[in-house]
């Protein structure tokens, strides 16, 4: 049993956090690395036991747990490499120029630095890699900034055992007391108390659009505002271009068959938008489509919430004028699985609809018949942002329709040619995030190293002595990483 967190437990949680701040924000890129890959160490040392209590708690099978477990310990060591390196504090130097004319030019040198301490609050489809040791904290611990995560209500144990973890590599590495701070709560109070907590300087998020926005709205009703970074999923269409449908729609039925149902439709990346234009090819791709939904076992959702919210939002898309079953698995199902499925309706009918364009997070997706490619592309620009965008077609396709690759790009953080969007991979170049309401600030993404570049900020150093510099802004460069002195990038 989890008893919500206090408000005098959620301000003492604060306070030291943000004195850990004090100190914790003068860490060295290689402390930090060091204290970062400890808690993957930790983590891995809890061995089977984690996989099991994650099992019990989410329904998710053993393979995609290890699975999971093994990203997550990755992006931490992946982050640590970053900061250990150096280079992504964007070290920039002026030098001055005494005898400049009409003014003396003075010496200026910018760099990155932690804004204070990050609350994180754990994702429920990801126990692992989004919650308590997931990609939200590392990031803020990589930027220098103590976190204080609360704990997704759906898998407190595994959230308890992963900040036990935590916690060891806390006292391995000598990190100062509050740098990690663990709270639960199922209730908006905890959540509201959190956000408004003065010491809190940014918040992370992943989840639903109703969570996310919550979060953001709190924030900016503070007496002063602070950043949330709310990733709130998305419908992620996928353009199905007339010449791929023709040569092969079964390969990518099969594909999008798997993308659709895998985890039970339990990814923010799940393509729940199919957008193609009739005719002989499209309906091959759909007959296929649902052959293999069909098939498809029918599993336990994460949680009862998650699996009742699933089964009225499918309920409110197929109760809709003109929406048409194709196919829903022919497997038996209980009250808390997901129900593979699949419909359809006219590009006309999801136009005029704005209920259609509503994610329904779980193993559904929606087909959009149009009549031409015009209709195709009106579609398009009917929607709203999303974390991903898909095209599938063949080179020929891709000549003809570079304005919808054009337009597309406006909507998403990522684009991507004849693949799926689920298999999100953890890497410098991957965004993860988009325009609004994907995300409530898609200039950042929250996979990778970029995502570190939240929870910094800019700052300036005038006519600092060398003694008193950071050592990433020295002249004579100790740390040896790249920067921009004069205009010129240099090491």
């Amino acid at each position: 049993m989890f008893i919500d967190a206090t408000p005098a437990q959620i301000n003492e949680a604060l306070e030291r956090a943000y004195s850990a701040f004090l100190t914790y924000r003068h860490a060295s890129g290689k402390a930090k690395a060091a204290f970062i890959r400890a808690i993957a160490d930790e983590i891995e040392a809890l061995g089977d036991d984690l996989i099991q209590t994650a099992m019990r708690e989410t329904h998710l099978p053993a393979p995609r747990l290890t699975g999971e477990r093994g990203r997550t310990c990755f992006q931490l060591r992946d982050m640590a490499t970053t900061i250990e390196e150096g280079s992504w504090v964007d070290a920039t130097i002026d030098t001055a120029i005494p005898d400049r004319q009409p003014l003396p030019k003075p010496d200026i040198r910018n760099m990155l630095i932690p804004i204070g301490p990050v609350v994180v609050f754990g994702a429920s489809n990801f126990p692992f890699a989004y919650s308590t040791a997931g990609v939200d904290p590392a990031a803020a611990w990589a930027a220098g900034c103590p976190v204080v995560v609360k704990a997704h209500p759906a898998h407190p144990e595994t959230s308890e055992m992963v900040a036990s973890a935590i916690h060891k590599a806390v006292v391995k590495t000598a990190m100062p007391v509050g740098v990690f701070e663990h709270l639960h709560g199922a209730s908006f109070e905890v959540g509201k108390a959190l956000v408004m907590h003065p010491r809190t300087a940014a918040v992370g998020f992943t989840g639903s659009f109703a969570g996310g926005k919550a979060l953001f709205d709190w924030a900016n009703q503070r007496p002063v505002p602070i950043p949330v970074f709310s990733e709130m999923g998305s419908t992620n269409p996928v353009f199905l271009l007339p010449d791929a449908m023709d040569t092969e729609a079964e390969k990518y039925a099969k594909m999008y068959a798997l993308s659709i149902t895998g985890s039970m439709g339990q990814f923010c990346t799940k393509p729940g938008l199919l957008i193609g234009v009739e005719g002989a090819g499209l309906d091959h791709f759909m007959t296929a489509l649902a052959n293999e939904i069909r098939q498809i076992q029918a599993a336990p959702m994460l949680h009862a919430g998650i699996a009742k919210t699933f089964r009225t939002k499918r309920a409110d898309v197929l109760t809709q004028e003109a929406v048409t079953v194709e196919a829903e698995t022919q497997t038996a199902f209980g009250e808390d699985d997901g129900i593979p499925s699949l419909a359809s309706v006219s590009s006309s009918q999801f136009l005029s609809n704005p209920a259609l364009h509503q994610e329904v997070f779980g193993p559904f997706s929606l087909l959009v018949k149009c009549q031409n490619t015009d209709e195709l592309r009106t579609v398009a620009a009917h929607l709203e942002g999303q974390l991903t965008c898909s095209v599938i077609g063949t080179e020929q396709d891709f000549r003809e329709a570079q304005d919808l690759l054009s337009a597309v790009s406006l909507l998403c953080g990522r684009l991507l040619l004849n693949g799926v969007p689920t298999g999100v991979e953890v890497c410098a170049s991957m965004q993860h995030g988009g325009p609004f309401p994907a995300s409530t600030d898609g200039r950042f993404g929250s996979v990778g190293a970029h995502a570190i570049k939240r929870f910094v900020r800019p700052f300036a150093y005038q006519n600092f002595p060398q003694n008193l510099l950071p050592d990433e802004l020295k002249d004579d460069n100790p740390l040896n990483i790249w920067r921009i002195v004069n205009g010129v990038r240099a090491k």
